[in-house]
């Protein structure tokens, strides 16, 4: 089972900041794919429809706003969605528009994890959709300079908003990021290395050199996660990788991704992901998404 995601190359010009599509659709038709620019992409009126990104799957709600950051596979499926016609409003911009330097000045600090976050998808709330919807929906009528600086705006304005939620496993992209503290970069380190055997936490205290209960609290207070979360999640990633591009049983990927027995696996995957891990791989792979 090879994966065949489409590599979409997007309208959007080097001269331009960004692009910006608004749509009334009755139907999702764009297949499984992934392109260089960051896209933020809001729907309106589409309760029902499916959502792929990276390794998530789930179903969306009547207001939608996403970030998905570059190289990150995604797509949305009509799936359960009754409404007659629906909204969607696409902006794309090219992943160096903030650099490195520019994203690591002070003012920038939330904007900065914000992209970094988003390479795993970012699901904003829908109190934040909503506040923002005049304006997303305005954005294709103002022109030049202005429209720029209201994306930046906008874009300011997602990063400190509240209750944003990342939808992929770290694993699934292999993404490293950035804790702000060394200790639990390294403990990460670990666990993506040795994610197939038996992780303890006495093991991962020994290497942030902190005695277990001390380093549970911090773990949690550093990522919001507890210690067996955050394993789990990238055991997780690793597992939905495998079964996009392997053809390995549920039941070997499993045991593979360290998961003692396959009953396990399937709670773990149903609770994070709301589906087994079979349908996972037939949403992924089934012949609407092949191109």
């Amino acid at each position: 089972m090879i994966n065949h995601v489409m590599r979409e190359i997007t309208p959007l010009t080097p001269n331009d900041c960004f692009t910006i599509f608004s749509r009334v659709k009755q139907k999702f038709d764009s297949p499984l794919h992934y392109h260089e620019e960051y896209e933020l992409n809001l729907i309106l009126n589409a309760k029902g429809a499916k959502r792929v990104i990276g390794g998530h799957m789930d179903v969306i709600d009547d207001i939608e706003l996403v970030l998905i950051g570059h190289n990150l596979n995604h797509t949305w499926f009509t799936h359960q969605c009754q409404s007659e016609e629906f909204t969607e409003v696409t902006i794309q911009f090219h992943k160096d528009l903030f650099d490195e330097k520019f994203l690591n000045r002070n003012q920038l600090s939330f904007m900065k994890s914000m992209l970094e976050r988003s390479q795993l998808g970012i699901l904003f709330s829908t109190e934040t959709a909503r506040a923002l919807l005049d304006r997303l929906l305005s954005l294709d009528k103002k022109h030049g300079f202005d429209s720029a600086l209201e994306l930046f705006s906008i874009l300011h304005n997602l990063s400190v908003s509240c209750n944003m939620r990342t939808l992929s496993d770290p694993g699934f992209n292999n993404e490293k990021f950035n804790y702000s503290s060394r200790r639990i970069e390294k403990v990460f380190e670990y666990m993506n290395n040795n994610y197939h055997k038996q992780v303890s936490l006495a093991e991962v205290s020994r290497i942030a050199n902190m005695p277990e209960a001390s380093f549970s609290r911090f773990i949690k207070k550093r990522t919001g996660k507890t210690f067996i979360d955050s394993l789990n999640e990238i055991r997780l990633g690793h597992a939905s990788r495998m079964l996009i591009d392997t053809t390995n049983t549920i039941a070997e990927i499993a045991y593979k991704c360290g998961f003692n027995n396959i009953s396990n696996f399937n709670r773990v995957f149903k609770r994070k992901k709301l589906c087994i891990p079979k349908e996972f791989r037939e949403t992924y792979t089934s012949n609407r998404v092949f191109i």
